[in-house]
Order: C-alpha cells, then sequence, then structure tokens
C-alpha cells in the first residue's frame, strides 16, 4: 500500500502482513495494530513504521462487501444456505425480526472504534519522530497520511450515517472513548451536522490528496475518492429519507434539538449534482470499455479484471477465487456453491434490448415459448437452444450478471449448458442447489455478474484478478442525472445525457422513450431501475430503496424465483411421459412461485441505536419506532 524502495517495500510488507493477521484476534486495546510487545498508542507513535502500519489498519477496517450478503437483504436476491450465518441474518431483516438487540449489519461499537483509532492518528502522526536522513520523504508523506486517515473517518461517519441518521459527532480521541464519554451523556448530532462535517472534510482533505495514484498505490486515498464521497453523502442527504421526513419529527435530544430536518430542501438536489459534477469534470475517470463491439463482455469484464479507469476508489483484493467458488452454479460441471439466488423481481427489472420496460406496450417481451440462437459463454459465442423467451432480447447486463435455464458458461470445458430445472433425483444432474426432497427449496437463477471465466474450478486451473469498486464513474453520471431531475420540474437534455451515457456502454438505446420519460416523476422511475441494474449485486440496492423510500412497497411484499422444484404431482402432470425427465422438468420449471413473504415496516428505514448504548449512555435517544 505504501511506495517504497525495494529494501523498505520487503520491511513494510511484512509490517502490513501482521496488520491482517491481527484483524482476526479480539482485543481491548482501542488501538489494536501492533504485536503484543507494543501494547499502547504510546509505543506506536514512537515509531514511523508502527505509525504506518496503523494508517495500514484503518484502511483494513474500510468496508469489505465483496460478495456481501446484504444483496439476500432486499430485493435482488435469496441466500438459501439455511444453516450459515448470512443466510439467517438475511432471513431476519426480510421477516422483520430484527431488532435494537439483534442487528447483523449495525456494527455502532465498531464503527466508534475505528473513528477513534483515526481520531488517535490524525492527532498524533505529525509529532512521530522522524529519522533525519528521511525527514524530506516525511515531509511529503505526513500530510498525505494525516488526510487519507481523515478521509477513512468520513468514511466510518457515512457508514453510521447510512444506517442510523443522526450519531454523536466526535473527532477527538478523548470524546470518541465512548466508554468513558457515556458517562458526559453524549448526545446525537443532527443529520444536518453530520452531513456538515463529512462534505466539509471532504473539501478540505481533496486538497491534500493525490490526483491519482502508481499502479503499486492503488487502494489508498485520492482527490476524486473524497469528492466521490461527497457526492454519495449529498445524494443521501437530498433523498426522502432525510430531506423532510415527517416520520421523524419528534426525534429530539433531551434538551429538544431536534435531529432530522423537517423542511424540504430543493437545493439539497443541486448540491449533489455539482459534487457530481466536480468528479466528472476532473476528466480523467472514464467508463470502461474494453470490448465496445460486444456489449455482454463491455459490462462484464469490469468486474473480474482490476479496471483502473472507471474506478475511483476499489478495494484491493488478491487473486482470490473464493467469490467464484461460492457463486458458481452447483453442478459438475461448475463445481460452485450456488450461494444467492436472483429473485424474479430482479430479472423483470432489466428492459428490453430496444429500451421498453417488459410491462410496456411495444416491449415484445413474451414469457412463452422458447428461441434458439447464441450467446456469450465469458469466452466466446456459443450456440444455444430451448432458452426461453423470458430470456429473449433483454439489456445486455442481464446476460452479464444472471445465469438462466440453459445458459450457457465456458462451455467448451464445461460441455454442456447451465441446468436449474429439476429432474430425476436432482443430484448430480440439476446444477441448482437441489439437494434434499423435491417441492421444498425451489430456485431458478443464479448471480453470473464477477464471477471470472479464466477460472476453472472443475480443473481448478486459472484465477480471478478483480478489485471490489467502492465508488465509479457510472454512480457519478446516475447522482447527476437524479439529482437534476429532482431539482427540475421537467427533465432537461443533460438529464438524458448522463443517463444515456451509462447505457450506451451496453448499447442500450437512449432515453427518452416513453411519454413518461418526459416528465420528472417517469424519469425518477428510469433513473432508479438504471441503478438498479446497473449497480446490481454491488451492495448498493440495501440503501437505495430506504434513501427512496420505497423499501415499503419492494421489501414488503412476496418474492419469486421459478419453479426448480416442483412437487412431484407436478411432474406427474407436466404432460411428459416420463416425469423423471429432464423434459419433465422443463416444462413445470417457467413458473414463478413464492420464496419468502417478506416483511418491512416504517421504523426499518433506519436502524435502531443498539440497546446496550442507550442503557450506558442516558444523553442517547432511540430512533422512530424502536
Amino acid at each position: 500500500m505504501l511506495l517504497y524502495n525495494d529494501k523498505e517495500m520487503k520491511k513494510i510488507s511484512l509490517l502490513l502482513l501482521s496488520v491482517f493477521l491481527l484483524t482476526t484476534i479480539s482485543c481491548n486495546k482501542y488501538l489494536d495494530v501492533v504485536p503484543d510487545e507494543y501494547v499502547t498508542d504510546e509505543d506506536v507513535f514512537k515509531n514511523i513504521n508502527l505509525a504506518e502500519q496503523a494508517l495500514a489498519r484503518l484502511y483494513n477496517a474500510f468496508p469489505d462487501e465483496t460478495g456481501s450478503n446484504i444483496t439476500a437483504f432486499t430485493d435482488e436476491s435469496y441466500h438459501h444456505w439455511t444453516d450459515n450465518g448470512g443466510a439467517l441474518d438475511a432471513y431476519k431483516f426480510n421477516l422483520g425480526t430484527w431488532s435494537t438487540v439483534d442487528n447483523p449489519i449495525g456494527n455502532w461499537g465498531g464503527r466508534y472504534q475505528d473513528i477513534r483509532r483515526a481520531n488517535i492518528f490524525i492527532e498524533r502522526i505529525e509529532s512521530v519522530p522522524i529519522p533525519l536522513d528521511r525527514s524530506d520523504y516525511y515531509q511529503t508523506w505526513i500530510p498525505r497520511y494525516k488526510a487519507e486517515a481523515r478521509f477513512l473517518r468520513v468514511i466510518f461517519y457515512f457508514e453510521l450515517f447510512k444506517r442510523f441518521g443522526a450519531v454523536p459527532l466526535l473527532t477527538s480521541a478523548v470524546s470518541t472513548d465512548l466508554n468513558e464519554a457515556a458517562g458526559n451523556n453524549v448526545e446525537r448530532n443532527s443529520v444536518e451536522e453530520i452531513v456538515d462535517f463529512i462534505v466539509a472534510e471532504c473539501d478540505d482533505i481533496a486538497q491534500s490528496l493525490p490526483t491519482s495514484q502508481e499502479a503499486s498505490q492503488v487502494g489508498r486515498a485520492t482527490r476524486g475518492a473524497a469528492l466521490a464521497l461527497k457526492s454519495r453523502t449529498l445524494i443521501y442527504a437530498a433523498s426522502p429519507l432525510f430531506n423532510g421526513n415527517a416520520l421523524y419529527k419528534d426525534i429530539s435530544n433531551k434538551d429538544g434539538k431536534k435531529l432530522f430536518s423537517q423542511s424540504y430542501d430543493k437545493e439539497k438536489w443541486k448540491r449533489a449534482a455539482d459534487a457530481a459534477m466536480d468528479v466528472i469534470n476532473m476528466g480523467i475517470y472514464s467508463l470502461y470499455s474494453p470490448s465496445p463491439n460486444n456489449s455482454v463482455q463491455n459490462y462484464a469484464s469490469q468486474f473480474y479484471t482490476r479496471d483502473y479507469t472507471e474506478s475511483i476508489f476499489q478495494r484491493i483484493k488478491g487473486n482470490d477465487t473464493g467469490l467464484d467458488g461460492q457463486w458458481l452454479p452447483n453442478g459438475p460441471p461448475f463445481k460452485g456453491n450456488g450461494q444467492f439466488t436472483p429473485l424474479q423481481e430482479l430479472v423483470d427489472a432489466y428492459e428490453m434490448n430496444n429500451g421498453y420496460p417488459i410491462n410496456e406496450p411495444g416491449s415484445n417481451y413474451q414469457n412463452t415459448g422458447f428461441w434458439s440462437g447464441q450467446l456469450w459463454d465469458g469466452l466466446k459465442w456459443q450456440n444455444v437452444s430451448d432458452i426461453s423467451n423470458m430470456y429473449k432480447d433483454r439489456d445486455p447486463r442481464f446476460y452479464a450478471s444472471i445465469f438462466f435455464q440453459y445458459d450457457v458458461w465456458r462451455f467448451d470445458a464445461t460441455k454442456r449448458p447451465i441446468k436449474l430445472a429439476f429432474w430425476g433425483d436432482g443430484n448430480g444432474r440439476t446444477d441448482g442447489w437441489a439437494n434434499g426432497k423435491a417441492g421444498t427449496s425451489p430456485w431458478g437463477y443464479n448471480i453470473r455478474k464477477f464471477l471470472s471465466p479464466e477460472y476453472d474450478r472443475n480443473a481448478n486451473t486459472g484465477t480471478a484478478k478483480r478489485n471490489w469498486p467502492v465508488f465509479r464513474l457510472a454512480e457519478m453520471y446516475l447522482i447527476y442525472a437524479e439529482a437534476m431531475n429532482e431539482y427540475q420540474d421537467v427533465p432537461d437534455a443533460p438529464v438524458y445525457d448522463y443517463i444515456n451515457r451509462v447505457r450506451e456502454r451496453v448499447k442500450m438505446p437512449p432515453l427518452p422513450i416513453l411519454a413518461s420519460d418526459r416528465t420528472r416523476e417517469g424519469m425518477r422511475q428510469r433513473i432508479q431501475n438504471e441503478n438498479r441494474v446497473e449497480f446490481a449485486f454491488e451492495a448498493h440496492r440495501f440503501w437505495d430503496v430506504r434513501r427512496w423510500m420505497i423499501a415499503l412497497t419492494v421489501d414488503n411484499r412476496p418474492v419469486h424465483v421459478l419453479n426448480a422444484k416442483p412437487s412431484a404431482a407436478e411432474l406427474d402432470a407436466s404432460g411428459v411421459s416420463d416425469p423423471n425427465s429432464e423434459e419433465a422438468g422443463a416444462a413445470v420449471f417457467y413458473k414463478p412461485v413464492v420464496i419468502q413473504d417478506r416483511v418491512f415496516q416504517d421504523k426499518h428505514y433506519l436502524m435502531p441505536i443498539p440497546q446496550s448504548e442507550i442503557d450506558k449512555d442516558p444523553g442517547l435517544v432511540q430512533n422512530y419506532g424502536w
């Protein structure tokens, strides 16, 4: 992560290795970044190498949502590993059974520990003794280290903000010791104060961060990363959840201070748009387009290669194939674990390639019949047959993101298409998670996005070279389009332009197409759906449906998959002479079935302050409904 000569690099690599090992060990020390022989932050900040290690520890605390279970906490997918903690967490959220004492992704205490570490670093780094022969070198790097720690601190605050809204704003090492501060009745700062703090910090530190990083330093904060965080923070602040939301009118500190503004402010949208444009106008990022003549590959390859053109900030990943193993289909040619099943609701969100939503007249969508043609298998075009018309002529991002019945993946190696319908005894035949009795577990899809076609799990050859995109240029385009659409009475040319830039990468036709596209409300639906398909499985959707305040609709209903585990009676009634045949399984497969009846209430828009924190600190007030 740090740039040194070869000798220094080896030394720092060893230090960084110890950092990552230490993250798996519980420790009572707030800093928790050093070997056992260094037991206090006093020791750390007497040694520049250990101080650099402390910064690495802060980076390691950066949220890692690679392969996140959060995709199953919303209307993207279903997590069907019933004996897995991630699946159980998803069930809690989807059934509305999480609480003030059981919130799997709240992480209140952990984030304040991270903020405390950042505060200590920010306060101490400039006083660390520097060897005289390295003074010139560190004269440049110490201010940057400090700016990086400030960037990470506001990332941590943003993580709290999007979960809880108003939170205590603690910017010194002493004040961030919540165990001690609780006795002083620490209160929550208002949403406006939290947003203003994040924005001001991003503006200030952007001046101290480099515009770009050399390849060996990618993963460290840049000016673009700070400005992108500012833009994302402001679009959240402008959104209905935080912009005049009457649900929160009665949430006040005990002295009467209101924590959520009740005044809708249209200018918040303009601030978000301007912030996105500041990133766009840097002129150093471009949409990743390595295969402009292949719309599927042009989108898909960004997620299994190390893209440094569109990614503004990324979580650096090793050449690890763990995600591939988790998400690949379950059958013998693929040997994956099929962790998540994309929901039919997400499949239906992908437009037709003429730009029409599937339920619009003129879309040409059909949910019966079959077609033959060609599909991209990750490496080459392959001839296919018996593909449901449900999957014909869709947005290319659909083919890059989701496996479906008789889809193909590395066909020359796997030798057959993907088979997700149940037939026979299922085991060793279907590629779904089909163990157990028929009728108990309907599925129908697997996630394809992020999987590397260079990796052959069956032969155990190849690797994956991906990073996790935290901010990318497409998000800045869509933030600008969304914010300006909300700011104006009707969408103007730039609104269409920036959403169309994202669509153009996959050769989707430009908007407007429908009459409703020329209205603010119609474009709002288009922009929200564009976010949904462009950022599928990138840990955006869970937060987006909350900030837009549509979760009460989309996450409070039955969700569907396909009939990949039919009953024996269904197979017998299929009309196929052999009910145990593949033909019989396919005949009853293309029927949406309910996988879960989900529950979402108004109180779920924001997470509750953990009850343990309320008990410790009488100055904290609870969020709405909890």
